[in-house]
């Protein structure tokens, strides 16, 4: 018998090691003792275990491996050295035979490991200590039912980053000093765990968003089990609010309908009002700064062309290619735009171009980014941005490409096959067409000539009223 001992809790990195030892020496998993902590009283102990050659496994056993060595059950190494064995001699989808015993047990192990994160996320509770430099410090002490100290570490350094915390455990210790992350023992429940100002705001909000509507015991017990009830705040709130839920209910059956409130970013809009820049410059250098809205994007694509144009033209929001680029209209719809305006006889190089919304919004699809179409909230937050910007360049005439830019221009929506010819933009004069990437959209070829014809007509047309 090989007789392999592993640190207390879970050693990920000790397992690894014995595997590729014991992978490399061709070890049966019937020849295996797996012992944790002290050395075994059987078979003869093996030495200090060295790197063996690399073990090449399926993404999927991987990751059960690294949730698994975090449960409590003392047969985990066992289970997972028989699974690698398997997989390693010929079963490489064995993890795809949810029936197989061996996998239906590991399933079983790593779903409880994956339970017990979830409720140390959801559950644990900072209390706020002085701290010796006059500041303050955070401690929680939390029960886990499995070996997730370490796992969880990452989730409270990336949540938790500005502030100064320990978390205790029984089954180890966690200290972050806003800088470097330092494990430790196990420890005991300390009796300082007492609520403070946090924990009072913390219940007052868990009051104000409680639905007596929707209350459940049963359900609430199941997701909420008691133990972890000691160390949670708001937990002295329950009972009152359960006895109350009817009441409540039955007030909320007898008060009037209210239309809801639609979110708008007025708040958003206005702290941009606050910033106030004083040229199209510093205006852009704001826009680059600002975070988009819709994640993704690469950079904010400015507006391009000379202050005082006669003619600014406002499309919808950057493509992909604009968004790699960095400029407006390069991309295919811009193309078309370049070609339509040639044939009216406008020199793009003297127009303002600019879109509605700053940065590229799209959902990936492979290695393609498909565009999607902004919201009105999302237009709403752009367009005092470009209401300022178009302040600056003073153009004699705006021409919107699209329902999108006729929206961020009118502030209402727009039919612009309805619309379509001049119309007024918050007192500036402007003027209603298609986008291009409408006319790249059309099914047949005589639909599309005829449809550019008349794109290059409205062009024509706004280059006069300008």
């Amino acid at each position: 018998m090989h007789t392999i001992t592993l640190r207390e809790g879970a050693d990920l990195d000790g397992f690894r090691r014995a595997v590729r030892r014991l992978a490399a020496a061709r070890t049966a998993p019937e020849a295996v003792l797996w012992s944790v902590g002290a050395p075994s009283l059987f078979g003869d102990e093996a030495p200090a275990l060295e790197n063996g050659p690399p073990v090449f496994l399926p993404q999927a056993v991987g990751q059960l491996i690294e949730t698994v060595v975090c449960h409590g059950d003392p047969e985990r190494y066992a289970l997972l050295y028989r699974l690698v064995w398997r997989v390693l001699n010929g079963e490489r989808a064995l993890l795809d035979q949810h029936a197989d015993p061996l996998v239906h047990r590991l399933e079983r192990l790593d779903k409880a490991v994956r339970r017990d994160i979830h409720k140390m996320h959801a559950f644990l509770r900072f209390r706020a200590l002085p701290a010796l430099d006059g500041g303050e410090r955070y401690i929680a002490w939390f029960e886990p039912d499995h070996h997730i100290v370490e796992a969880v570490a990452p989730f409270f350094v990336e949540r938790f980053e500005s502030m100064v915390w320990t978390i205790l455990t029984p089954k180890g210790s966690l200290h972050w000093d806003r800088h470097r992350l330092m494990t430790g023992p196990p420890a005991e429940r300390p009796d300082s765990l007492t609520d403070d100002r946090f924990a009072e705001g913390w219940l007052r909000y868990y009051e104000s968003t409680f639905n007596p509507a929707r209350v459940n015991p049963t359900a609430m017990r199941a997701e909420m089990p008691r133990k972890y009830w000691a160390n949670m705040p708001e937990t002295a709130a329950i009972p009152a609010m359960v006895r109350s839920a009817p009441a409540r209910v039955q007030a909320m059956l007898e008060a009037e309908a209210a239309i809801p409130r639609r979110r708008m970013p007025e708040k958003a809009v206005a702290a941009m009002a606050k910033q106030a820049p004083d040229s199209l410059a510093e205006l852009n250098r704001l826009i680059q700064r600002s975070e988009p809205l819709v994640p993704g994007a690469t950079q904010a694509v400015l507006g391009e062309g000379p202050e005082g144009a006669a003619i600014a033209i406002v499309g919808e929001q950057p493509g992909d290619q604009e968004d790699r680029e960095g400029r407006p209209f390069v991309g295919p719809a811009g193309q078309l735009l370049t070609a339509a305006l040639e044939e009216a006889g406008v020199d793009r190089g003297g127009l303002y171009l600019t879109n509605a919304v700053k940065h590229f919004k799209f959902v990936q699809r492979g290695k393609r980014r498909i565009h999607q179409s902004p919201t009105s909230g999302e237009v709403k937050h752009y367009r005092w941005w470009l209401m300022t910007e178009l302040g600056f360049v003073r153009p004699r005439l705006v021409v919107a490409l699209g329902a999108t830019a006729a929206l961020a221009l009118s502030g209402r929506p727009v039919s612009v096959l309805r619309e379509r010819g001049p119309m007024a933009f918050d007192g500036r004069n402007g003027f209603v067409t298609v986008h291009p990437s409408y006319l790249l959209r059309l099914p047949g070829d005589e639909e599309r000539r005829r449809a550019q014809a008349e794109f290059v007509a409205d062009l024509r047309r706004a280059a006069a009223l300008a």
